[in-house]
């Protein structure tokens, strides 16, 4: 049915039996209800400004320039035309545009039925006092106008609520819609979704992924816990009640696959509380990583382990040594040997007969040794033909160790073959031990190191460390020249560009400082920072280091080149208490930005001490410095850091990326580091990139920035303004 024209308006009277003779009386004494029509435009404008809600309305109106007056007698107007015009052609249609109007404007019904009361009172204050109304019409009129009032008030309502009907259809059908791109998109997310309500422990929403974990329903109150690794499920039912606690929680466990595969995810439970705190819901993602903890796994087992023999190598060596320290020392009596082995006679079959045959001698030799040893035992290669042997925990010191050392001298006895080759190898051994010899790792390494240099130098099988061994450090006037050569600006810095592999463009440069010596000429960072580092001067290089920098970007900039500095920083920058201060004094200087600079650390230097690098590290993320971590891969880290720490890029090692497109050990690490970087969102950067190959490669694999030879040496910094202008068409021509 229809519910606009005529027919409608027929219909209105006949329910309210208007009939013509009530409009015609109506209409006959108009000129009296109507007459005194600005009173009651005073009247319902003071009654108006009685309530707060719309007294507020209304002078937010006037405030924005409208005209209250003429509001008013417009509304008046209305008002009054119901009793000359109640039966005119498009009366209706009026009403329902007026209530649409009332509806868009905010009017809230409530405000238009006091209108309408107020008005009805007024009226039949008329229709009682008036002299010019007949005495036998009061009763008639007064039932006529109330009936043409509800006509009146019916339309407009009718108008308003059919205006609110349209916006609720629209929006109903903007929300199906929206609905359904949302169903649609759960549908389509690799992860699983869910709600469940945990006071009736009913679920509120399953994505339709689930059944690509387990055909099955999900199980209740923990999602996928019946799918769960047995000794794993204790991890996630403590995750979940945390978050039953309400704290948001994230575990990571394995999972039986519907293809009878044991798969990785990540579980994020989210609480969320009434207004007392009680935890109602719990949302949830359930998102695979398999792959992210293979490529993490496969990372560990590279850092760890010495690609060529498949033994522990240096990183994983010194780790053993920390953890074996930090075992024995709250059980009394124990001692931790430490042992360094370097082969006799392995250089000259080396170079003699080629790296293929060193490199075959080297795996023999790594897998005797390992034969040879307990379980317990750690043995190591450090490189090179250095190998290291560990006792983590032993009665005694000296005994243990010579048997030890007797074994792996028998592993030398018997030639080492190669195709048609015997080949003859020796061993010199040194051996120190805790607590006798040292207490911490570096010392007792350093100590086993120069009692192996004894017993090669003395031609002895093994060799126990010995006071007499220890080093002595040499007068140094390097203390004064350095000290010299930063006051008469002896130092300079060059730059070595980076670039962006995905387009090509510039992506920064590394400061890198250099000597110009008055007798000695140019020297390099290895002649003199180990020396600044031994003598305590390192603070003051670094903080020359990080002014100057700095300088020259400023100068940079001035000239319409903006690219951020990337310098290094020692470990003993890390331990300056006011290292930060001098960062912060150092970027106002040069009226830096946070981010016109980067700090290069080491992993060895970030492992020195962890709890102040990621101090210093977080305060500097939290000022807005980029933080890399240089030469990763080659130093000894664990990567739980990578995830805690607030680090942007990982430089990898240059001694992975110079033959990665000739060595596919190397390649293999560089992947994976890049993989692990992505994974965790840090970007990498590939240094040492001397051919086209590794660069393409690089590129293929989805390195993110490289540095290199190939792309560029160090620069003087008055040579950088030449290379950024020179580059772009270097790039465009290849």
């Amino acid at each position: 049915m229809s519910h606009h024209g005529p027919s409608v308006t027929h219909e209105f009277n006949s329910f309210l039996q208007i009939d013509a003779p009530m409009l015609e009386l109506a209409r006959r004494y108009q000129d009296v209800l109507t007459r005194d029509a600005a009173t009651f435009a005073r009247i319902f404008y003071d009654y108006l400004f009685q309530f707060p809600v719309t007294s507020e309305l209304l002078n937010t109106y006037q405030q924005e320039g409208g005209d209250l007056q003429a509001l008013t007698n417009q509304q008046v107007a209305h008002l009054f035309s119901l009793v000359a015009n109640a039966d005119a052609p498009g009366y209706r249609a009026k009403q329902l545009y007026i209530g649409k109007v009332h509806y868009q404007r905010s009017i809230s019904p409530s405000w238009i039925m006091g209108a309408y009361r107020l008005y009805h009172q007024y009226i039949h204050d008329i229709i009682q006092t008036s002299i010019d109304i007949a005495d036998h019409d009061r009763a008639t009129l007064a039932d006529s106008l109330n009936k043409l009032l509800f006509r009146d008030m019916g339309m407009m309502l009718e108008g308003y609520w059919m205006t609110a009907a349209a916006v609720i259809d629209q929006e109903k059908t903007r929300i199906d819609e929206l609905q359904q791109q949302i169903s649609s998109l759960l549908k389509n997310l690799p992860q699983v979704i869910w709600s469940i309500d945990v006071i009736n422990n009913r679920p509120i929403y399953i994505s339709p992924t689930v059944r690509k974990i387990s055909p099955i329903d999900m199980q209740l109150p923990i999602p996928c816990l019946a799918w769960t690794v047995q000794q794993d499920r204790p991890a996630v039912e403590a995750a979940w009640n945390k978050a039953l606690a309400g704290s948001s929680t994230v575990v990571e466990s394995r999972v039986h696959a519907p293809d009878d595969q044991i798969r990785w995810f990540k579980r994020t439970f989210h609480p969320f509380t009434d207004s007392t705190g009680r935890v109602m819901r719990i949302d949830g993602i359930m998102e695979e990583i398999t792959d992210t903890i293979e490529a993490r796994n496969r990372l560990q087992v590279l850092a760890e382990t010495d690609a060529l023999t498949a033994l522990a190598n240096r990183s994983q060596w010194y780790d053993r040594i920390n953890n074996a320290l930090t075992c024995v020392q709250s059980m009394r009596g124990k001692h931790v040997i430490v042992m360094l082995l370097d082969l006799n006679n392995f250089k000259h079959i080396n170079d003699t007969l080629g790296h293929p045959v060193g490199d075959a001698v080297l795996k023999q030799v790594a897998h005797r040794l390992k034969h040879a040893l307990r379980e317990d035992d750690t043995v190591a290669r450090l490189g090179g033909d250095e190998f290291a042997v560990l006792l983590p925990c032993e009665d005694e010191a000296v005994r243990p160790a010579q048997a030890v050392a007797r074994k792996i001298q028998a592993c030398f006895e018997r030639p080492y073959q190669f195709d048609e080759h015997e080949l003859f190898l020796g061993v010199s051994i040194g051996i120190a031990s805790y607590p006798d010899h040292g207490k911490n790792t570096d010392v007792l390494v350093r100590r086993a190191d120069a009692a192996m240099y004894k017993a090669k130098r003395d031609h002895l099988d093994y060799q126990f460390f010995e006071k007499s061994l220890e080093p002595t450090a040499p007068k140094s006037p390097w203390i004064s020249r350095i000290k010299k050569g930063l006051s008469n600006q002896e130092f300079e810095l060059h730059f070595q560009p980076k670039i962006l592999l995905n387009d090509g463009r510039a992506a920064g440069v590394e400061a890198l400082i250099r000597w110009n010596h008055p007798q000695h000429g140019m020297l390099m960072p290895d002649s003199f920072i180990p020396v600044a580092e031994k003598m305590r001067l390192i603070n003051d290089v670094t903080d020359w280091v990080l002014m100057q920098a700095l300088q020259h970007s400023r100068q940079w900039r001035e000239q319409g080149i903006a690219t951020p500095v990337a310098i290094n920083i020692s470990a003993s920058s890390l331990q300056n208490r006011n290292f930060i201060r001098n960062v912060q004094a150092a970027l106002e200087a040069a009226d830096a930005m946070p981010d016109h600079i980067e700090i290069e650390i080491t992993e060895n230097t970030l492992m020195a001490d962890i709890d102040q690098s990621a101090k210093v590290l977080k305060e500097l993320s939290r000022i807005g410095v980029a933080i890399a971590i240089d030469d990763f891969g080659a130093g000894y880290s664990s990567l739980a850091y990578l995830k805690k720490l607030p680090i942007d890029h990982l430089k990898i090692d240059r001694s992975f990326v110079q033959d990665m497109d000739r060595n596919d050990n190397d390649a293999t690490i560089v992947r994976t580091i890049i993989d692990l970087g992505h994974n965790l969102g840090i970007k990498s950067i590939a240094e040492g990139v001397e051919r086209p190959a590794a660069l393409a490669m690089l590129r293929e694999m989805g390195c993110d920035a490289a540095q290199g030879y190939h792309i560029s040496r160090p620069v003087p910094a008055v040579g950088i303004n030449g290379w950024f202008m020179q580059y772009p068409a270097q790039r465009a021509a290849s």
